[in-house]
């Protein structure tokens, strides 16, 4: 029998989980929509509001095909009771470096022999004006900029497929270059979410 994924290096991670772009596949809002209505079940009382995030929410952009959720939770949540529950429904907790509180990772669809069909990322904050709101919604609305995003991603995944954390740090100076914009642009518009 194999390692466990607890037991695994990041390197030996990497490897069992490279980084993959696809084309934008419409399923993925369904997927999204589906693990809304059981984020609902396991813990409606805490929640403040459920957004689609990262590339799979941006129609005709490519992406690593897994579904990004920010789950903003209210401020008296019981985040022990949380995790536990969402443990129970196939999440792994990410124990993340300290950040502020709580930013929690979940993860689910990573299982010994690579990924499942269905691949979740579930950021855990209090309700907050997130920037991947805002990059979204500016991605949204400027195809040519998504355009250039799906460039870089391409331009990327040769150097970067068993790396993911310099596949997003690559990235970086792009997402905030235009969530920058994005902030100037709805300032007065409305607030993502």
């Amino acid at each position: 029998m194999g390692k466990r994924l607890s037991e695994m290096s990041l390197e030996e991670l990497w490897e069992l989980f490279p980084v993959i772009l696809k084309e934008h596949d419409p399923i993925w809002k369904d997927w999204y929509l589906q693990e809304e209505k059981l984020l609902k079940k396991i813990d409606n009382q805490y929640i403040e509001r459920i957004n689609h995030i990262g590339s799979t929410s941006v129609n005709g952009l490519l992406a690593k095909p897994t579904i990004d959720i920010l789950f903003e939770i209210t401020e008296d949540c019981d985040l022990k009771f949380l995790v536990s529950m969402l443990e129970e429904n196939g999440y792994i907790f990410e124990k993340q470096p300290q950040k502020p509180a709580p930013h929690m990772m979940f993860m689910k669809g990573y299982t010994e022999k690579g990924f499942a069909e269905k691949v979740f990322h579930l950021h855990v904050r209090y309700i907050g004006d997130w920037n991947e709101l805002y990059f979204r919604d500016f991605l949204q609305l400027h195809k040519e900029v998504a355009q250039e995003y799906s460039n870089l991603k391409l331009s990327l995944i040769d150097k970067y497929e068993h790396d993911r954390d310099g596949y997003t740090e690559a990235k970086t100076e792009f997402v905030n270059k235009y969530t920058k914009m994005a902030r100037i642009e709805f300032e007065n518009k409305y607030t993502p979410y």
